[in-house]
């Protein structure tokens, strides 16, 4: 539950919830007869693939539901887990786990299922599993050549074949239903009273024409936070869609004055904060802006939330990022850091560079504004004193700067 977006449940809630989920599941399992070593034999045997067929609906379920809610943005696919592939380790395992299910009759999660409803056969594979557990545990020293060998990382098949999530969908949906009507037949003449005996051919052909228009939209479906990346760099949206701005003079006295209804939501990359950040900053790149552990900064609605970056488009791609995803109280620092620092930091401080230079609009420049002659002298004495003080305040920030702190663990899981 945790990946859903919002996030609706506390962690301890999570557990239960996962508790109920887990005996939900059983009871499918048991239901769906895989409580039965001999019908998960069958599909060894071809007298019986319902185990196929289970598996294959279950995995296409799940994998269309996980693109259709990305792409709703119901669904924040950086917390879902994906398990680091060890290549030699993967091959052995599989073929262990697969002579194991030919012979058990069982693979572990369905002998639990059928231990829990009184199975003696499934005790047995339940304890010679635990044995075998024991004994890789104690034994790991051995194995652990071959347990490490050969990592790959957490990789995507998809991604390792160099396609996009959406076709790779369209072709596993093409084999599950390929695989559906060639069992079907196979389990027809291996086993004419078998499962396949009360099948609809005309419901079935017509599911199998739903499913795979189904995988045809998916390769249409681009994730969320891509779609919305995209969406707001286009120069037409950034044009179309004015944000609150904030000048560099009322930003710098907003800083010196240690605003305490001021958060500054530096964008740029995590090398280039380290190297120059403003006291009082967090460092957030746009595509963090999607991510759960930055919604306790940016949902406070009461506060300002400026968001800098080296210029100002970069720092109004996020800010509308932000402002899509629905927080409030959003407004950027016209010109950027380089203005900033030209203006401050860098003994430049002019009347004619203070102001907002992207146009959102027909905005004239600063430089045809005929400016007071007393309000600039008095602009530009409050820079040189402001630029001195910046700078003291920046010094300190950056010797007294913390470590970020790292992004929430992703969800484990799996089997």
């Amino acid at each position: 539950m945790f990946p859903l977006v919002p996030n609706l449940i506390s962690d301890e809630l999570n557990l239960i919830v996962a508790l109920l989920i887990g005996i939900a599941f059983g009871f499918v399992l048991e239901q769906a007869g895989f409580s039965s070593s001999k019908k998960l034999a069958g599909v060894f045997y071809g007298y019986d693939f319902t185990v196929l067929r289970v598996f294959f609906t279950a995995g296409v379920t799940a994998m269309s539901g996980v693109i259709i809610l990305g792409y709703l943005g119901w669904l924040d696919t950086d917390f879902i887990y994906v398990n680091p592939m060890y290549l030699q380790a993967a091959i052995l395992g599989g073929v262990i786990m697969g002579f194991g299910f030919i012979i058990g009759g069982f693979c572990p999660g369905t002998s639990i299922c059928g231990m829990a409803i009184g199975k003696i056969d499934a005790m047995f594979f339940v304890g010679g599993g635990l044995i075998g557990v024991f004994l890789y545990a104690e034994l790991y020293p051995w194995f652990e050549g071959i347990t490490n060998a050969s990592f790959l990382g957490n990789i995507r098949i998809f991604n390792s074949i160099g396609i996009s999530q959406g076709l790779f969908a369209l072709a596993l949906i093409a084999v599950a239903v390929g695989a559906f009507a060639a069992t079907t037949m196979i389990e027809r003449k291996v086993n004419p009273d078998g499962p396949a005996k009360q099948f609809n051919g005309f419901y079935h052909r017509l599911a199998g024409v739903g499913i795979l228009v189904l995988g045809v939209v998916l390769v249409f479906l681009p994730d969320y936070k891509e779609r919305i990346f995209n969406e707001v760099s286009d120069p037409e949206y950034l044009r179309s869609h004015p944000l609150k701005e904030m000048t560099a003079d009322e930003f710098a006295f907003r800083i010196i004055d240690r605003d305490p209804k001021l958060v500054i939501v530096d964008v740029r990359t995590s090398e280039e904060y380290s190297k120059f950040l403003l006291p009082g900053s967090v460092n957030i790149e746009p595509m963090q802006v999607f991510q759960k552990e930055f919604s306790e900064v940016l949902a406070n609605r009461h506060k300002k939330k400026i968001f800098i970056g080296n210029d100002e488009i970069q720092s109004r791609t996020a800010a509308l990022i932000a402002q899509e995803l629905g927080y409030e109280n959003i407004q950027i620092l016209c010109g950027g850091i380089t203005e900033f620092n030209s203006i401050f930091l860098s003994g430049n401080g002019t009347v004619q560079s203070a102001g907002c230079s992207f146009a959102s609009g027909e905005r004239e420049k600063k430089s045809d504004i005929v400016v007071d002659i007393r309000q600039a002298k008095d602009t530009e004495r409050f820079r040189t004193k402001a630029g001195i003080t910046l700078a003291a305040m920046i010094r300190e920030a950056k010797a007294s700067a913390v470590k970020p702190a790292k992004l929430v663990k992703k969800v484990a899981g799996g089997c």
